[in-house]
């Protein structure tokens, strides 16, 4: 209830990464039709974090996938199964114009390296790459996107692309820091506590009508800013419930811009500010949730007070 439905280019991915299964010929390596490698002829200029300055010569002709590490940075370097920020870009090689990039909303995308959720071009252009670079890759568009192309972002099946992927940041496994006493108001957890599947209210009091907070684990990581992307692994369950209504524990972390209205007001209000790396534990009225509505959807009614367990992983 609490994620954003998935960007475009999310689902781009994730639906590429289906399409390209089986398929052997997304490999490295491509080059231009008279033998030169097609990245030699695009100069690619500009600082990591912002849109790259790109300038072509002429029509690129790219066939598999061929990477180039622009910048090389000095982070860890990433591995199949870790979870990092990065910003994507993206030009019709035959247009030789941009045609998606995240630095447009400013914000970044949550990656995870992994030959099943990323089709091979991503992949690319991720595993093996430290924290802090910024990589090239060209494709034929059918190599990246499939037979059809990807008419979403006005790319052809006989186009090619250029990808430039800025790797901003690594997300934690888990909560790390200084662990503090839980306040009275807060419930304790079902299963295991490094991945709850639910509240216990047994002896909790009643809501206060107020947004209330506690960090049981204190991060050392940066401190969370107004209009981010973060990371979260989170548990939501009305009070005296008897189990979640949302959580992401079983499944992957949820990103989202935060203090910029696109979740919950309390979860605005009370997650700017901390650290990654802190576990935090929200009770959250219904004026700072749902509000009179509520979700019925999620079988949240408009007096109902709302407890989450948040933990920051990233923030980007």
């Amino acid at each position: 209830m609490i994620r954003r439905a998935l960007t475009l280019l999310l689902a781009l991915m994730l639906g590429v990464a289906l399409a390209a299964c089986g398929d052997d010929s997304a490999e490295p390596g491509g080059e231009t039709s008279d033998g030169g490698s097609s990245l030699e002829t695009i100069a690619i200029e500009g600082d990591l974090g912002s849109d790259p300055e790109v300038t072509w010569d002429g029509e690129l002709s790219a066939d598999d996938v061929e990477s180039k590490v622009i910048i090389e940075g000095d982070g860890d370097e990433l591995e199949t199964g870790d979870q990092v920020f990065a910003h994507i870009w993206i030009g019709n090689g035959t247009t030789q114009e941009k045609a998606y990039s995240t630095y447009d909303g400013s914000q970044p995308q949550l990656l995870t390296v992994d030959e099943k959720a990323l089709s091979p071009l991503f992949l690319e252009g991720v595993e093996g790459q430290t924290i802090g670079s910024r990589v090239a890759l060209t494709a034929s568009a059918e190599t990246a996107f499939g037979p059809q192309g990807n008419t979403s972002l006005g790319i052809g099946n006989k186009d090619s692309i250029l990808t430039v992927i800025d790797i901003v940041s690594a997300i934690e496994d888990g909560p790390e820091g200084t662990e503090n006493k839980a306040p009275g108001w807060v419930p304790g957890f079902q299963g295991d506590p490094a991945a709850p599947t639910g509240f216990d209210f047994a002896g909790v009091p009643e809501p206060t009508g107020k947004l209330q907070q506690a960090t049981l684990i204190q991060g050392e990581g940066p401190v969370v800013e107004q209009g981010q992307t973060i990371a979260v692994d989170y548990l939501g369950q009305v009070f005296d419930a008897k189990k979640p209504f949302d959580e992401s524990y079983t499944t992957n972390p949820a990103s989202f811009a935060i203090g910029t209205g696109g979740v919950i007001k309390g979860w605005d209000q009370a997650l700017v500010g901390k650290n990654v790396g802190s576990r935090v534990v929200l009770a959250i009225p219904p004026d700072l949730g749902y509000g009179k509505e509520g979700n019925k959807q999620a079988g949240i009614k408009g007096t109902d007070t709302l407890y989450f367990v948040v933990d920051i992983l990233g923030a980007a």
